[in-house]
């Protein structure tokens, strides 16, 4: 190339360069650049005030327990459908159990609850259960799919974080003291500084950095840009139903949420996370003002810092146009947990208590609990809505408050199927034409059990589950073929037997690899917040559920525990196993089923002439003298874990 065409080619490039650079500046203007918040921007139902609704006027005005009655009510009498009648008492206790503890009641719960003729007995068993400390075991998980809890990084190496299970038994334990929410929130955001003396108060700032993390990557900076721009976008979505994320590189499409919005909520954050090499980052850091300035990032990039930034409130949700007062930036994070929580807020107390609805009911009073804005689902009952979170506030935000006024309403102990009477046949043909999907709650919409659930359960019915609480996540045995494909070490089976029976919260939480039967069962797997669960029907749950190991000694142990209490009695049999199970009894033509199932296995067995290594043999104290008998009894135990009844809660 001679030197005419090389400053021909250099002029040329250096032309295009300057083109592109004022293409970018001019686009760079145009990003930075945020329309003002107008009174239309707020007449979306979720940025609008709470205000405490009057009780609606209903027609049939025995039905109501709770207010809450009188608002659902008022919605089926406007669609001219009747609520389904009461759910039997072994169906409630039941539903009860499962919902509030996460566990499936044994034959003494349900003979208390049943022998209690007492007009409060239903209310007694409410406020048993919400203070026992498995509910605290239960509800948690909910929170920690929002956290996106794991106790590992994530990514290639998925490295193991150290003390983030501390993080996971102070929600327990938070939930169980029943932590009134608006410090919940706090303790999350800012606890390092509202509380500097209370080791507890640190470790709740975890749920900002739960997600996952890169500690090798090359550029630091980078990964603190990936940190910030993640819990911005969690917060956003884990406390005000808001997608924030896309703001991080263009305004939103839809809310009224600006790129500058962003960045200036990330600010908060900013100065207290202070990522090292090859170190996980798992609580915010209680430093001072930061060294370097908060800058709005160009199109997202890292590489593109912008103007500066100060820390401010989202503007579309501060109704009283609140600035930030403080100078130093651990207090502004203080105030903005502060401004999240307080009463005149729009959307904290209308979120949580959508999620809290949704986790009773399966489906949240709006169908999109972590999207509020303009694409978000709307409401189904709003007034119930606001009358909800005004009475969440007003009752100092006393979570287990809320949960007893929806247990003991008439709308949750709606019967889930027909009781197959004529008087009630033609009311609830019409429920299922006119509310096929439940969202007026004309009955009770049957919900398919947590994967933790199902094991717990399996663990529970046969006598296995242990007691132990807390501490570090503990790792039952694998399948050999799921072990090869992680990397060494990264599963190392728990020593103590005890602990491969513990109950699922304390489970391993790694990030690359979830628990089999987690898998299969629709488990999230926590790269990002999740307020939904998924609910698959697929064949790998069947084929996990009726050959996996852990299912097939859980129908072991099910079945040593029966021969245990009744030996080779079948009626018996059947009858405990119903019992422990499904928490009734089984009807006439079951018993008659069954015992002949018993039988006729029994024989089939026999007749294969299996040896005593090649059968299913019951797990339990007692010697079994007639192994077909006990396999036949295992190989039923086995079949009702399998059965929708087992997996389902009506």
């Amino acid at each position: 190339m001679n030197s005419l065409n090389f400053k021909f080619l250099v002029v040329s490039l250096s032309l295009m360069f300057t083109l592109c650079s004022s293409l970018v500046n001019a686009e760079e203007g145009k990003k930075l650049s945020e329309e003002p918040i107008t009174a239309a921007d707020r007449e979306h139902w979720s940025f609008q005030p709470i205000q405490r609704p009057a009780l609606p006027v209903v027609k049939n005005t025995k039905w109501s327990r709770t207010p809450i009655d009188q608002f659902i009510l008022a919605e089926l009498e406007s669609a001219e459908l009747q609520p389904a009648a009461e759910a039997s008492r072994t169906t409630l206790i039941r539903r009860l159990y499962f919902d509030v503890t996460g566990l499936p009641p044994l034959p003494q719960d349900v003979d208390a609850f049943l022998a209690d003729d007492s007009p409060d007995a239903y209310g007694k068993l409410v406020d048993r259960l919400l203070s026992s400390k498995h509910y605290g075991e239960r509800w948690s998980q909910h929170w920690l799919d929002l956290a996106r809890f794991a106790e590992t990084d994530g990514y290639e190496h998925d490295k193991v974080r150290p003390d983030a299970w501390k993080y996971r038994d102070w929600v327990i334990k938070a939930l169980n003291e029943d932590m009134p929410y608006d410090q919940f929130v706090r303790w999350q955001l800012a606890g390092d500084v509202i509380a500097p003396e209370n080791p507890e108060a640190k470790i709740a700032t975890a749920f900002c950095l739960s997600g996952p993390d890169m500690p090798d990557i090359n550029s630091q900076e980078e990964r603190k840009h990936t940190l910030l721009n993640e819990i911005t976008s969690t917060v956003g979505s884990a406390f005000m139903a808001l997608q924030m994320g896309c703001a991080q590189c263009h305004d939103h499409k839809y809310d009224p949420i600006s790129t500058i919005d962003f960045y200036r909520m990330r600010a908060f954050f900013e100065p207290a996370v202070k990522p090292v090499k090859n170190r996980s980052v798992t609580m915010l850091a209680s430093l001072g003002k930061p060294v370097a300035p908060s800058r709005v990032m160009i199109r997202g990039d890292w590489r593109q810092p912008g103007p500066r930034v100060q820390p401010a409130f989202l503007r579309v949700a501060n109704l009283q146009e609140q600035a930030v007062d403080a100078d130093d930036s651990r207090q502004q994070r203080r105030e903005f947990a502060h401004w999240l929580t307080q009463k005149e807020h729009p959307l904290t107390s209308r979120v949580i208590v959508n999620r809290i609805w949704q986790h009773h009911f399966g489906r949240g009073l709006s169908a999109t609990p972590s999207d509020f804005g303009v694409m978000g689902d709307l409401p189904t009952h709003p007034e119930l809505l606001d009358w909800l979170a005004d009475e969440l506030v007003s009752s100092g935000w006393k979570m287990k408050s809320l949960h007893r006024l929806i247990l003991t309403s008439s709308v949750y102990r709606q019967a889930g199927q027909s009781d197959g009477t004529q008087a009630s046949a033609v009311a609830w043909k019409r429920s299922l034409k006119e509310d096929p999907d439940v969202a007026l709650l004309s009955r009770f919409p049957r919900q398919r059990l947590d994967a933790e659930v199902i094991r717990d359960a399996m663990l529970s019915v046969s006598g296995k589950l242990s007691e132990k609480t807390g501490g570090r996540g503990v790792m039952p045995p694998l399948p050999r073929e799921l072990r090869a494909t992680l990397l060494k070490d990264q599963w190392k089976t728990s020593a103590n037997v005890e602990d491969h029976s513990r109950r699922s919260i304390y489970v391993f939480a790694r990030r690359n690899l979830r628990y089999p039967l987690f898998d299969v069962f629709d488990r999230p797997d926590a790269n990002t917040s999740c307020s939904r669960r998924g609910n698959s029907t697929t064949a790998p749950q069947s084929l996990l559920m009726l050959n996996s190991e852990s299912s097939l000694k859980c129908a072991q142990e099910l079945a040593g525990l029966i021969w245990d209490q009744v030996g080779e009695n079948k009626g018996q049999q059947i009858m405990l196993m119903f019992r422990r199970a499904l928490g009734r009894t089984p009807t006439e033509k079951e018993l008659l089923e069954l015992t002949q199932f018993l039988s006729t296995q029994q024989e089939l067995l026999a007749n294969e002439k299996r040896t005593g290594d090649q059968l299913l043999l019951p797990l339990g104290e007692t010697a079994v003298q007639n192994l077909y008998a006990g396999a036949a009894l295992t190989d039923l135990c086995l079949a009702i874990f399998n059965t929708s009844e087992f997996l389902y809660v009506d």
